[in-house]
């Protein structure tokens, strides 16, 4: 990861860090699945319902052996929080209009020996009903696979299924990934939504592969 490699990490961000681990463990979340053998990947965090998603991410993926990053705004980086920001495995992103994050986050992932870059796809804790493409821009553009993880906070399990090469056809990789996250947690509203997204996803691109 660019900005942390050869150096040891603050002791502010050491000292947040085994605070969280610390959190995870008090918490009593159990995790579930192998680590990828990709060092390069993009895991998806679903579903992002509560401000504890950071938490037991932190903690699973320190179980895992995973050093997760995320991506956040270039003026989090600047001043004297940003090597507290690249220690925790921030990287930062230009979002300007000039700013093309894709590009941005393609060339952060070329630049390093292991990146593990954390997306949640909904956006935001307010879910409408799909997922932002982003994640899966990035992975293409950067040439690496997506990882799809889930959390469910009311029986403290979590889990990280099996990474998945993109392969261009959104329609098909979210209806994958839909399966998958429906499988884990069958009741979640949250899937059943999604798995209906990828598939009127596929309906609206029937008649345009029929010529109809």
């Amino acid at each position: 990861m660019p900005g942390r490699a050869n150096r040891q990490p603050s002791l502010l961000s050491r000292i947040v860090r085994r605070g969280l681990i610390a959190l995870y463990r008090w918490k009593g979340w159990r995790i579930e699945g192998e680590p990828p053998a990709a060092r390069k990947f993009v895991i998806l965090g679903a579903p992002h319902t509560s401000n504890w998603d950071f938490v037991f991410f932190i903690g699973a993926t320190h179980e895992l052996g995973i050093r997760p990053s995320f991506m956040g705004k270039q003026s989090l980086f600047d001043g004297p929080q940003r090597r507290f920001m690249l220690d925790m495995g921030g990287v930062p992103v230009d979002r300007s209009k000039k700013g093309n994050y894709v590009e941005q986050l393609a060339r952060a992932f070329a630049e390093a020996d292991d990146l593990a870059l954390v997306i949640a796809p909904e956006g935001s804790r307010t879910f409408k009903g799909s997922w932002r493409t982003g994640f899966y821009h990035i992975a293409m553009a950067a040439g690496v696979p997506i990882v799809p993880a889930w959390v469910n906070n009311a029986t403290m399990r979590g889990g990280i299924g099996l990474a998945m090469m993109p392969t261009g056809d959104y329609r098909a990789d979210l209806a994958r990934l839909a399966a998958f996250y429906r499988e884990k947690r069958p009741d979640c509203d949250r899937f059943v939504a999604l798995e209906r997204s990828a598939q009127t996803l596929k309906e609206m691109e029937r008649p345009m592969e029929t010529g109809e």
